[in-house]
C-alpha cells in the first residue's frame, strides 16, 4: 500500500520540483558463483576493472585514482535512463487517484541507485521487468561504469554547495551472500555491506539502518523504515541516501515576502508566504509557449557541477500543460528556446515531506515478479529464495529565500521466501461490549447467552 504524507502547498511548481533531482543527476550473463558468508567488517578499498582505486580521504570525499578509461557515453546513457524513469514515476504518480490534488516530490536518482544494486542480483523474468522499468543498460560495463562515475561526481567536494549520496548493503548476518555480488556492489556503488542480526535483533537493527539515514541526510529523513519494517523474515535491506543543500545565485529578499493567495487546481485559494525578486538584477534563463512558462533558477557552485532548479508554470491553474511537457525531448527543446532576461519572480515558500511504499506501483509499471514467490535473486545468494517486501522512499524538500535543502533515502527490503515466522501474542482486552455464552462442553447445550454493553449497569 502505497502512503504519502505531505504539508499542503504550492501544487503547480511540483511539475518542477519532481525533476529537481534529475538535474541534479545530471551531473547480464554471469558465471555460476559460489556463496560465501560476508564478513562483519566493512569492505575495504580495491582496484577496479577499469585500473582505477576508490579513495576515501579524512573528509570522507571518494575519488577514483588511476587510469579511468570508461566506456565511452556510459554516464550520459545511465543518465538518460534515470531521467526516463523519472518522467514515467511522476505520470504514475500523478495520475494515481490517490494523490489527487496532493504534492509530489521524489528523488528519481535515489530510487534507481537502490534498484540498480538490486538489478545487479535479478536473473531471467525478474532482471528483464526491472531492466524495463527503469531503462537501465543491459551491458554491465556501460551500466557500472556509469553509475561508478555519476557516483564520484556528485560526492565531488564543492564550496558552492553540499551535494552528496551513499549506498550500503545491510545483511541477515546468518544468510550466506555471493561474495562477487558484494565485492561488486562495492566496486561500482561504493556500497559497503554490514551484517546485522535480523533474526533475534530486527527492531535495533531497524534503529542501526535508520541512524545510517539520517547521518547521510543531516538528519533530514528519519525513520525511514517504519516499525515493523525489519522482522525475523529479512534478510537484506539496500538503501540510498542523497542530500542537497544549496544557495540560489540570486537570493530573495526576505523582508520582500508577504502572504499571497495561491490558486489550486479545485480553484480554492489558499494564503501562502510569496518570495519575490522583481529588481533590475532578477535575471534568469527564461522561455515560454502558448501554455506555459519556463524559468531557471540557479545555485551557487564556486566552479563545481552547476546546478539550477527549473519550473514549469502553466498559463492557468490546470498542471496539464506542465505535465505534458514532462518528457525529455520536449523539455530539452523548451531550454534550447530559453534566453537569459529580466523576469519579475515570484515564488513560494515551500517546506514538505512526502513518502513512499512503492510495491503497487512498480507493480503496475511493470516488474511484478520481483515482489512474487517467483522472483528470482539468484544473483545475489546463489539461490531463489529472496525477493522484494517493501520499497520504501522518503524525501524533505524546504525551499526559502537563501535556496534549496533536499534529501532523500529509499530502501529495499528483501524477505525469504517460505521463511515461518513467529505468530504474535493475541492481546484480548474486553474493554467495549461483547457477546458471551455459557454452555455444557460436553454436549454442546447453551445454558446461558447474552451481551455486554455497559458492565457498570444492571
Amino acid at each position: 500500500m502505497l502512503v504519502m504524507e505531505s504539508k499542503p502547498n504550492t501544487l503547480c511548481v511540483f511539475a518542477a520540483l519532481a525533476v529537481l533531482f534529475i538535474v541534479i543527476a545530471g551531473c547480464t550473463g554471469t558465471a555460476p558463483m559460489q556463496p560465501a558468508s560476508l564478513t562483519a567488517e566493512k569492505t575495504p578499498a580495491v582496484d577496479v576493472s577499469d585500473n582505477r582505486t576508490r579513495v576515501v580521504d579524512e573528509a570522507g570525499a571518494i575519488t577514483f585514482a588511476g587510469t579511468f578509461s570508461p566506456v565511452i557515453g556510459s554516464e550520459k546513457i545511465v543518465t538518460d535512463a534515470n531521467n526516463r524513469f523519472a518522467f514515467d514515476l511522476y505520470s504514475r504518480l500523478a495520475q494515481d487517484p490517490r494523490y489527487a490534488g496532493s504534492n509530489i516530490f521524489f528523488s528519481p536518482f535515489s530510487i534507481s541507485s537502490a534498484l540498480a544494486i538490486t538489478y545487479e542480483g535479478a536473473r531471467r523474468t525478474t532482471a528483464d521487468e526491472i531492466q524495463t522499468v527503469f531503462h537501465f543498460p543491459k551491458d554491465d560495463a556501460v551500466r557500472r561504469l556509469g553509475y561508478a562515475g555519476m557516483y564520484n561526481a556528485l560526492n565531488s567536494r564543492s564550496t558552492g554547495y553540499t551535494l552528496h549520496t551513499a549506498n550500503s548493503l545491510w545483511a541477515e548476518k546468518t544468510h550466506p551472500f555471493l561474495s562477487e555480488y558484494t565485492g561488486m556492489a562495492h566496486q561500482y556503488y561504493s556500497a559497503d555491506t554490514t551484517n546485522l542480526d535480523f533474526n533475534t535483533q530486527p527492531e535495533e537493527s531497524r534503529i542501526t539502518i535508520n541512524q545510517w539515514v539520517e547521518n547521510q541526510t543531516e538528519n533530514k529523513i528519519r525513520n525511514l523504515i517504519p516499525v515493523g519494517g525489519i522482522t525475523p523474515l529479512t534478510r537484506l535491506v539496500i538503501t540510498n541516501a542523497i542530500y542537497f543543500k544549496g544557495t540560489w545565485v540570486k537570493q530573495f529578499d526576505k523582508n520582500k515576502t508577504a502572504d499571497a493567495d495561491f490558486s489550486m487546481d479545485s480553484g480554492t485559494r489558499v494564503r501562502v508566504p510569496m518570495m519575490q525578486r522583481t529588481d533590475k538584477d532578477a535575471v534568469y534563463l527564461y522561455a515560454e509557449n502558448s501554455e506555459l512558462q519556463m524559468l531557471s533558477m540557479p545555485y551557487e557552485d564556486a566552479g563545481g557541477k552547476k546546478l539550477s532548479m527549473l519550473v514549469l508554470l502553466p498559463k492557468g491553474n490546470n498542471l496539464t500543460a506542465a505535465e505534458a511537457s514532462l518528457d525529455a525531448g520536449r523539455l530539452s527543446a523548451l531550454e534550447q528556446k530559453s534566453a537569459s532576461r529580466r523576469v519579475m519572480v515570484y515564488f513560494p515558500k515551500v517546506n514538505l515531506e512526502t513518502e513512499y511504499h512503492l510495491p503497487e506501483t512498480l507493480t503496475a509499471m511493470g516488474m511484478p515478479t520481483a515482489f512474487s514467490p517467483s522472483a528470482d535473486f539468484s544473483g545475489i545468494d546463489g539461490t531463489q529464495y529472496l525477493y522484494i517486501h517493501d520499497v520504501i522512499h522518503k524525501t524533505y524538500l524546504d525551499v526559502n529565500e537563501e535556496g534549496t535543502e533536499a534529501a532523500a533515502a529509499t530502501a529495499v527490503v528483501f524477505w525469504a521466501k517460505g521463511a515461518v515466522q513467529e505468530e504474535p501474542v493475541p492481546v484480548f482486552k474486553a474493554d467495549h461490549p461483547f457477546v458471551f455464552l455459557i454452555k455444557d462442553t460436553e454436549t454442546g447445550n447453551i445454558l446461558f447467552m447474552g451481551r455486554i454493553t455497559n458492565p457498570g449497569s444492571s
